[in-house]
């Protein structure tokens, strides 16, 4: 991915060892949902919200799920032992720094422009770097946990230790792999913006467990689609390079829930499944890729 020399985002608070410094957003207001919803090709926003019963897998990443109003883990990944022990040089997190920055400018770019095109404002989402554990409007959190999206304070949380756990655990090096997982997240607060999480919330209590599994799956590949919308208005600006897309699809196939379980344990159990299969991420995550159009994403009303 072409990226080095571009704009870095604003909205960046960085707490590594406990740091409390950070710079200001941009301050954009909140997203205001027509009544009649947000149409194309005959599919609304607002029927995403209604048929949007969603849950995520929070117990997954560490955060007890009765405390949140709705968040997203990046991809089911088991808690590692070491990636909070891993040490990173400060060249290394420099880059990496700048890298997110960047990635989280073009996702404010994109979005900006898609919301616009639909009549109303983008509320851009702040990203937090911290080191160790977090402490976040959804609760606490470990390294171990992987990257997050805490709607109650409609923030992305990552450790930049997960980037080299993702290349050398999982198997899904390069840096479009890497911007995959943050377009991931900021997806997330795409469907916080436009009534999906809310509308989980207020629905979860009359979820049964199958229930909740399959309407987190949907959430998830929809947030793949979502991710992959961001991937083709990149790749409309030449900033992807040979062998980018590919990085990203392997990133969706290593961390699909199959291929997960077969790692983790021998062995897979469908009905488990919470986040999708690797298939399914990667279909998704493409349909994105190949339309930029929202209408596209609807995981809700058609088949997964």
């Amino acid at each position: 991915m072409d990226w080095k020399g571009r704009r870095q985002s604003d909205n960046i608070e960085d707490r590594r060892g406990n740091s409390s410094r950070g710079r200001n957003p941009f301050g954009r207001s909140g997203i205001r949902l027509p009544s009649g919803g947000i149409r194309r090709s005959g599919m609304s926003i607002k029927t995403i919200v209604i048929i949007g019963v969603i849950y995520f897998g929070l117990k997954l990443i560490g955060i007890d799920p009765l405390q949140l109003l709705g968040g997203g883990s990046s991809g089911n990944l088991p808690g590692s032992q070491s990636v909070s022990e891993r040490q990173i040089s400060p060249t290394r997190q420099d880059e990496m720094t700048q890298f997110v920055a960047t990635v989280l400018a073009e996702t404010e770019d994109v979005w900006n422009g898609v919301m616009k095109s639909q009549g109303f404002t983008y509320a851009e989402p702040k990203l937090v770097l911290f080191s160790g554990a977090v402490s976040s409007a959804c609760g606490n959190a470990s390294s171990a946990s992987g990257p997050f999206y805490c709607p109650g304070d409609q923030k992305v949380y990552i450790d930049l230790t997960f980037f080299d756990e993702l290349a050398q655990r999982f198997e899904a090096s390069g840096d479009f792999a890497q911007a995959y997982v943050l377009a991931h997240e900021v997806g997330h607060h795409v469907q916080n913006l436009i009534g999906v999480l809310p509308e989980f919330n207020r629905m979860r209590p009359s979820l049964s467990q199958a229930e909740e599994n399959q309407m987190s799956i949907r959430v998830e590949l929809q947030a793949d689609c979502f991710a992959g919308i961001w991937g083709h208005y990149t790749a409309q600006k030449g900033l992807l390079e040979r062998g980018d897309l590919e990085e990203a699809l392997n990133a969706a196939q290593q961390i699909g829930d199959d291929t997960l379980q077969r790692r983790t344990q021998g062995y897979v159990v469908p009905e488990s499944f919470n986040h999708g299969t690797s298939a399914q991420r990667k279909q998704w995550f493409a349909r994105g890729f190949e339309t930029g159009r929202l209408d596209a994403c609807d995981t809700f009303n058609n088949p997964v």
